[in-house]
């Protein structure tokens, strides 16, 4: 594993600490308070995100080599998820995480390696062109007992696995752009931040979401998303408030688009590591 491997995985642990730092998050974990997830506190969340230095380490590695997702990649991510459990006490912080993350890293460091310039649609070709076929087999397999594979068979919505094997639209399509255009306005990081997981959040079918509220829940942070981005957004001046007011309604209800947070992760992670390409 080289320097650049780990350059790479301390970008993505960064970027998964950006968006813990970010606030107000609907439902989601920040130094201010839990949100929605009595099993977690933003100290444990560090601590999570800090175990996987060492395994996006060597995804990085394997993906730069180009090695297969089913005798390498997804060996590595078993064991990270392992011990990022033994890192939690068995709380499952980042499990979501681990396989979107891990995916774009592995994407990065292939697309390095091909391509004289680094670029969003480098790294979407990279993905494509490596591990499409095995991807697509992935998200077609479906004899899990994960959240996101129980959610796929009652409702019929598709997860991480499948937006893996589209080769990450949401990151490339939704979360980027919002977060160009954030910053573009002058945004500061959490406003950038917020601003993305809320365009995030208005349209993608949040397996942790439906999980928690089913497909009410699912519409109802849709239209909550909508109607703040609708109203102005992080554009207006009192967009803290009316995002915190948000903030307190999904813990009520007990919902919380950990998907989100994660594409928001990896949105960050590919700007971080695009620079003025994105």
């Amino acid at each position: 594993m080289s320097p650049e491997d780990h350059a790479l995985a301390l970008a993505a642990v960064t970027a998964m600490r950006d968006e813990l730092q970010a606030y107000p998050k609907p439902g989601l974990v920040s130094p201010i308070d839990s949100g929605a997830h009595a099993d977690m506190d933003f100290a444990l969340m560090c601590r999570s995100a800090d175990s996987l230095l060492q395994p996006f380490t060597a995804l990085a590695a394997a993906g730069r080599a180009g090695q297969s997702f089913e005798q390498a990649l997804m060996p590595i991510g078993i064991e990270a998820e392992r011990g990022m459990l033994t890192v939690t006490g068995g709380v499952n912080t980042h499990r979501g995480a681990i396989f979107s993350i891990g995916m774009i890293v592995a994407a990065i460091a292939r697309a390095q390696m091909l391509f004289p310039a680094l670029s969003p649609a480098a790294i979407r070709e990279a993905l494509r062109s490596t591990w499409g076929n095995s991807l697509d087999a992935h998200a077609a397999r479906d004899g899990e007992t994960s959240h996101g594979a129980q959610v796929r068979r009652r409702t019929g919505r598709a997860g991480a696995r499948r937006e893996a094997a589209r080769a990450f639209p949401s990151v490339f399509e939704m979360g980027l752009p919002a977060y160009r255009r954030a910053r573009e306005a002058g945004f500061d990081d959490n406003a950038a931040a917020v601003q993305t997981l809320f365009t995030l959040m208005s349209s993608i079918d949040d397996t942790t979401v439906l999980y928690r509220g089913g497909l009410e829940g699912g519409s109802f942070v849709h239209r909550s998303a909508a109607d703040f981005l609708a109203g102005g957004g992080c554009h207006r001046s009192d967009w803290f408030e009316k995002a915190e007011a948000l903030h307190r309604t999904f813990i009520a209800r007990n919902l919380s688009a950990g998907g989100c947070a994660d594409l928001l992760a990896c949105t960050l992670l590919v700007a971080r590591c695009c620079g003025k390409a994105i």
